[in-house]
């Protein structure tokens, strides 16, 4: 997230204040003793402006601009003050340009993010005015000005990186909480339909065992635990059950089948008509088999197969496990059926 004005505007108002400068420098161009130093201080000025105003590259001013910046620094004062005389009567007027130019030249490099390297520009122009014309010519000549620029860009630069570290802060926040919402409204709706399901599906034998206050038929407790089979199948079957599917699994179940139904997210990804397409299959699966253990599961995201459907039949008569011994022989496979999740072409 960014904060501030557009980049561009103030590239444009920084480019048309450093020509500025150079005008000033045109204008007071008869008090300099000789004009070829000078015009050679204009000539770097603008080459280190516009380098350090393209519009382009990062926001951060590269490490060897902002050294060249400061070598410019340091260069303008060398060039100008030699030709310039310190006890001119009126003073030199406009052709001290170069200290003003010097300001907002490190301006520029503080408010890039080049801070350390703003103020040893400003510190050897403070220097070198000194050593030219005294202390008190620092004040005279914009010296100060110069100081207080690059300090305020410091401060708002410190400032407008603290607010954009803050907001993205913020809005990381806000996305969090959004996010956090959204999963807790959907786990409401989750548990809400669950318990509608459920409601749905008990309500009838509820009212029975109240009617008959807890006194049970034997079909009646078996009808229950049927229900709790179906229950504990709107739990992990999830997008594994639709009507068709519910009403095989209970008639399997009925007539003494166990059945076991298992999604473990492989089929979130499919559209209602796949989706329909496969449950209608998976239906037509459990009717066909009379196996006594009936297995439907769901195939990780990433593979062709959706859904895996495996039907076991008990290989002996019971008599062995009655007996205390083990099965003489392992389950017979029944069934074993592989949903694509596309229509094969």
């Amino acid at each position: 997230m960014k904060i501030g004005v557009p980049r561009y505007l103030v590239v444009g108002m920084a480019a048309l204040f450093s020509i500025y400068h150079i005008v000033l420098g045109f204008y007071a161009m008869a008090i300099p003793q000789s004009f070829a130093p000078v015009l050679m201080a204009m000539g770097i000025y603008l080459v280190a402006t516009v380098a350090s105003l393209l519009p382009w590259g990062p926001e951060r001013m590269p490490l060897w601009l902002a050294a060249f910046n400061v070598a410019v620094a340091i260069s303008l004062p060398l060039l100008v003050n030699a030709e310039l005389d310190p006890d001119r009567a009126g003073g030199n007027g406009y052709a001290t340009w170069y200290v003003a130019a010097v300001g907002t030249l490190m301006t520029i490099t503080s408010t890039r993010h080049r801070h350390s390297f703003a103020w040893v520009g400003v510190a050897a122009l403070c220097v070198q005015v000194i050593a030219w014309g005294g202390i008190t010519s620092a004040s005279t000549i914009g010296v100060i000005g110069s100081i207080a620029w690059v300090a305020v860009s410091h401060i708002i630069s410190r400032a407008m990186a603290k607010a954009t570290k803050d907001a993205t802060r913020f809005a990381l926040a806000e996305r969090e909480a959004t996010d956090w919402q959204a999963a807790q409204e959907a786990h409401i709706f989750e548990r809400q339909f669950r318990l509608g399901q459920t409601s749905s599906m008990a309500l009838s034998m509820l009212r029975q065992i109240q009617q008959s206050n807890g006194e049970l038929t034997d079909e009646q407790r078996e009808e229950c635990l049927h229900l709790e089979g179906a229950i504990r199948d709107e739990i992990r079957g999830r997008k594994l059950l639709n009507d068709a599917v519910r009403e095989q699994v209970m008639t399997a179940r009925r007539r003494g089948a166990t059945v076991t139904l298992l999604d473990e997210g492989g089929i979130d990804d499919l559209t209602d008509g796949d989706l329909d397409r496969v449950l209608t299959a998976l239906a037509e699966a459990i009717k066909s088999t009379d196996a006594d253990k009936v297995i439907a599961r769901t195939v990780p995201e990433g593979s062709a197969i959706a859904i895996t459907v495996v039907g076991l039949r008990t290989a002996d008569d019971g008599s062995a496990s009655a007996l205390g011994q083990a099965a003489l022989e392992e389950d017979e496979v029944d069934l074993w059926l592989e949903i694509p999740r596309a229509v094969p072409r």
